[in-house]
């Protein structure tokens, strides 16, 4: 007998992923033979996606792409022969491989305080457990964590985030067929912290400070671009920014200090997304010098042709130990060089300087000497000739009251004769009531002219005044008068004196000069302040107040100076008056811009046109719109006062052609026109349309009035034109007729109907709260009526 088929080769269990192709095979020790193919007890025939084949003595089962319920115990019978194996199908987690790439590769970066969102969503066998882990740790919902999680997707929610937030996160997803980790960056940035202190004092002088820190232990994920140091006078309230210094020093010298006063310091780090708190010092002082300050500029005791003597006193700032003496200096009046005077110092503070020329004038001065050494200079001395002293000067003549009133008095003289007044350098003034014996200087600097007015004298009261003459020797002798102050007029507290002159609306063109009087009483002279606005004046706008008026000048208004302007006046009493007036400055508009036409309405034409700029400016502007029926006809006015851009013009007649101009207008006058370019002209009907309804006179025989389409309701703004539609039906042609309220509007001239082959408008021109109601439009022929309505509602343009 034949030998007995038997397996050769047995089948052999598979793990496959999910998606991917497998195959089972086995084989058997004769060719002719024919096999079948069960899984999980059941006799395969078909199966998706499963196929067979036979190589000679092979036998196959080929998944081209294993899904789910591929899984299972597959069995080969061959006769009395079998071979069994199993297929397991591998669904590990899978999160989309861009997506991966994305996540993985750059960063995820936020600004502190913002919320940071990750969402990976992901494929998988379920059940898939995900966790989130930072540093190791897994991390759970707090207050500012939260992991969400579904069958679809894991998401890691951090509210707020905060520097310590940043890191490198782990998400681990994990199912029975295996486990998938994605590692993530996330990068906080913020404005840097502190810089680390505490601040040292490198250096401290009279003159400078020099102040060292430390960089913030964090940058805040942005490089630092600088620091910046201010500083803080001991006893004030404000810090004062002292400057910047870049990122790498550390380091800042200022020399805005004043000896012996102590100051804080503060510094702050810059990054790109800000400035960090401030590090403060502690208190650092400017240490005094140790050699002495300047004394005062000494003094001038007395001058001949070749000696000078001076004087001086000892500086206030003695330095760190006593004064030992002092070091004189003189130089030539117009010369730069210092020669020194004494070479070992004077313990006196008075010195005669010798070995001087005849003839010039010298300046002098003095540093004192201690321990430490030589002290700042004085400033110079006044300037003095190497002379013998010259001749007082001749008492003054002809002194005389040139007018006076209730707290002061002017006086004139003329200058000593020629022998005593030729070198007078000018004059002092002195002065003392009747119950004072001692004479008060009036002037600190020699007066120059032949007349001076004191002031600030009681009224009621008598006075001495005496003029004495000046040379290089002193003062001359003194001229005297007696003068007597009248009373003090009456209190008048400030009053504007208002009339019919004075406007409280002015309306000036710009360019023109705007010039406003207002007159007042007021005594004594009040304090007259002008406001704009309520502010301070522009520079371009000068008062000028005397004699009982103030004026405001501008010389060429602008646009900008219309306003509200306010004049107060006060007296030393505190009591006041005011009065306000508006400006408006204004100019002949501008032209308009281009002009449109559109027939939005069958027989009518509407105008539209750019603004005139002057709209920007301008609350009282309006537009005329004019049209001519030819290119050379007259100009005629179809609509003014018109406030929009826009303008219907409705009494077309078919053929004609028209010409449309645009003009602006103001309180000042009118615009140059914008005008269209080409004519308008609506065509007239030609004859065939009027026999094209004749054609369905069969088919539409006797036919009621029906609504195609009806009125549908309207909400339009106050001053805007509606346009209301309906197309009807019916045959012959209705007649049309249009009703408000139940009122005809056939011969309304406010309204105006069109009938265009069954299409009904109703147009209303610029409408007004009166226009609101309900509407209807009724169509009648011989077979019957119909009617449709529809509510018109009017809303306030603001």
């Amino acid at each position: 007998s034949a030998p007995r088929c038997r397996v050769n080769k047995q089948l052999l269990d598979v793990r496959v992923l999910k998606g991917e192709p497998a195959e089972l095979s086995c084989s058997v020790s004769k060719d002719e033979v024919t096999g079948t193919w069960f899984k999980d007890g059941l006799k395969l025939t078909t199966m998706d996606g499963i196929s067979f084949e036979k190589e000679g003595l092979v036998h196959k089962l080929i998944l081209n792409k294993v899904e789910d319920i591929h899984a299972g115990k597959y069995r080969f019978e061959c006769g009395d022969i079998k071979t069994e194996a199993s297929i397991f199908v591998e669904d590990p987690p899978q999160v989309d491989k861009v997506l991966l790439k994305n996540l993985t590769s750059v960063p995820t970066v936020a600004k502190a305080g913002q919320n940071v969102k990750l969402k990976i969503p992901f494929e998988g066998r379920l059940p898939i457990r995900a966790m989130w882990l930072k540093d190791r740790m897994e991390l759970g919902n707090d207050t500012r964590i939260r992991v969400d999680k579904s069958d679809s997707f894991t998401m890691l929610s951090i509210s707020n985030c905060e520097r310590k937030d940043c890191g490198d996160y782990k998400v681990r997803l994990k199912n029975d067929s295996g486990v998938l980790e994605i590692n993530l960056k996330l990068v906080v940035i913020d404005k840097p912290q502190t810089p680390v202190g505490p601040i040292k004092i490198v250096e401290s002088s009279a003159n400078d400070i020099t102040i060292q820190w430390k960089p913030p232990k964090d940058d805040g994920g942005k490089a630092l671009q600088s620091y910046i140091v201010e500083r803080q006078q001991i006893g004030k309230n404000d810090w004062v920014t002292l400057g910047e210094t870049p990122r790498s020093c550390t380091t800042f010298t200022t020399n805005k200090v004043e000896q012996d006063t102590s100051y804080y310091f503060r510094v702050r780090a810059v990054n790109a997304e800000g400035t960090s708190d401030p590090l403060e010092s502690d208190e650092v002082k400017a240490v005094g010098k140790a050699s002495p300050g300047a004394p005062d500029p000494p003094e001038i005791v007395s001058a001949s042709k070749d000696t000078i003597t001076i004087s001086w006193k000892a500086p206030r700032k003695t330095g760190s130990s006593r004064i030992v003496g002092y070091i004189v200096q003189k130089r030539k009046k117009g010369t730069m060089t210092w020669l020194p005077v004494n070479n070992v110092p004077v313990a006196d503070k008075k010195l005669k300087v010798t070995n001087l020329k005849k003839g010039l004038q010298y300046e002098f001065r003095v540093a004192a000497v201690n321990a430490a050494g030589t002290g700042d200079a004085s400033e110079p001395s006044q300037p003095v000739f190497a002379r013998d002293p010259t001749k007082s000067p001749g008492q003054v003549q002809d002194l005389k009251v040139s007018s006076s009133d209730h707290t002061s008095v002017t006086l004139t003289w003329k200058r000593p004769e020629a022998k005593d007044g030729s070198d007078v350098k000018g004059y002092e003034v002195e002065m003392r009531s009747s119950k004072n014996l001692n004479w008060t200087k009036c002037n600190a600097l020699p007066i120059e002219m032949t007349t001076y007015t004191v002031k600030g004298l009681q009224a009621k009261e008598t006075y001495f005044l005496r003029v004495k003459a000046l040379n290089d020797s002193g003062p001359g002798e003194a001229a005297e008068l007696e003068a007597c102050i009248e009373a003090a007029p009456p209190v008048v507290s400030p009053r504007l004196l208002i009339d019919d002159t004075v406007k409280s609306f002015l309306i000036i063109k710009a360019g023109n000069t705007i010039r406003v009087n207002i007159p007042f009483e007021a005594s004594p002279d009040p304090v007259v302040t002008w406001l704009k606005d309520g502010l301070p004046l522009p520079n371009r706008a000068t008062i000028n107040t005397k004699d009982g008026t103030t004026q405001l000048l501008i010389r060429a208004a602008e646009f900008s100076d219309s306003g509200t302007y306010t004049v107060e006046l006060q007296n030393g009493l505190g009591k006041k008056e005011k009065f306000s007036f508006q400006v408006q400055v204004t100019d002949i508009p501008q032209s308009p811009g281009p002009i449109r036409l559109e027939e939005n309405v069958p027989n009518t034409v509407t105008v539209t046109w750019e603004p005139s700029a002057s709209e920007k400016w301008e609350n009282n502007l309006y537009y005329t719109v004019l049209k001519r029926e030819s290119q050379k006809g007259l100009w005629q006015v179809v609509g003014d006062l018109i406030y929009t851009n826009k303008f219907t013009f409705t009494k077309l007649i078919p053929g004609r052609d028209y010409y449309f101009r645009v003009v602006a207008k103001n309180n000042s006058g009118a615009s140059g026109p914008s005008e269209t370019v080409k004519p308008w002209r609506i065509r007239k009907p030609k004859a065939e349309f009027q026999v094209k309804p004749q054609k369905y006179r069969g088919v539409n025989q006797n036919q009621p009035p029906r609504f195609l389409v009806p009125l549908k309701p309207h909400v339009v703004t106050t001053g805007s034109e509606c346009h209301m539609s309906c197309a009807v039906g019916g045959y012959p042609p209705p007649k049309i007729t249009w009703y408000k309220d139940s009122r005809d509007l056939s011969n309304d001239p406010t309204y105006f109907c069109t009938n265009d082959f069954g299409v009904c408008s109703l147009v209303v021109l610029g409408v007004t709260k009166q226009d609101e109601g309900e509407y209807m439009v009724e169509a009648i022929n011989e077979s019957g009526r119909a009617f449709s309505k529809a509510f018109l509602t009017i809303k306030g343009n603001n």
